[in-house]
C-alpha cells in the first residue's frame, strides 16, 4: 500500500531545476524561468499516445521466445492465436509490466489474454510509461 501511495505521490511531484547563478555582464542572477521546470507527472501532454502503446506492446509480444512474430497482430489471443498457456501468459504480463514501468495487481493481470485487452488496459492507466 505504502509503494502505490508514494508512485502516485511522486507522480505528480513538480520539481523546480534550477541553475544556481548565471552570469550576466558580472552579475549573477537566479534562473526563474518556467523552461527550468520539468515535470514529473505521467498525465498531461507526456501520456502515451495509443500507437506508442500499440506499437510497445506488438514489440514485448513479438520478442516473446516462444511466439512467432509473423503470427502478432493488435487483436491476437496469446492462448487461442498463439498457443501460449497460462504460464505463458503470466511471464508476457510482467514483461508488459517491465516495459511501461507499472504494477498489474493480480486480478487485472489474470484478465489481459490478448493484445487488445493489454493495449487498452496499459493506455488507460495513468502510471504507464
Amino acid at each position: 500500500m505504502a509503494g502505490i501511495v508514494r508512485r502516485a505521490v511522486l507522480g505528480h511531484m513538480r520539481a523546480p531545476v534550477v541553475q544556481k547563478s548565471l552570469s550576466l555582464h558580472g552579475s549573477k542572477k537566479l534562473l526563474h524561468n518556467p523552461i527550468f521546470f520539468r515535470s514529473m507527472s505521467s498525465h498531461g501532454d507526456d501520456h502515451l499516445t495509443k500507437q506508442e502503446v500499440i506499437d510497445r506492446v506488438l514489440s514485448v509480444i513479438k520478442d516473446f521466445p516462444k511466439v512467432d512474430p509473423s503470427k502478432v497482430t493488435a487483436d491476437v489471443h496469446f492462448q487461442k492465436d498463439l498457443g501460449l498457456d497460462s504460464l505463458d501468459n503470466v511471464e508476457l504480463v510482467m514483461a508488459l509490466e517491465e516495459e511501461f514501468k507499472l504494477e498489474i495487481p493480480d486480478l487485472e493481470a489474470d484478465k489481459i489474454d490478448s493484445c487488445k485487452v493489454a493495449i487498452e488496459y496499459i493506455y488507460n492507466h495513468p502510471m504507464a510509461g
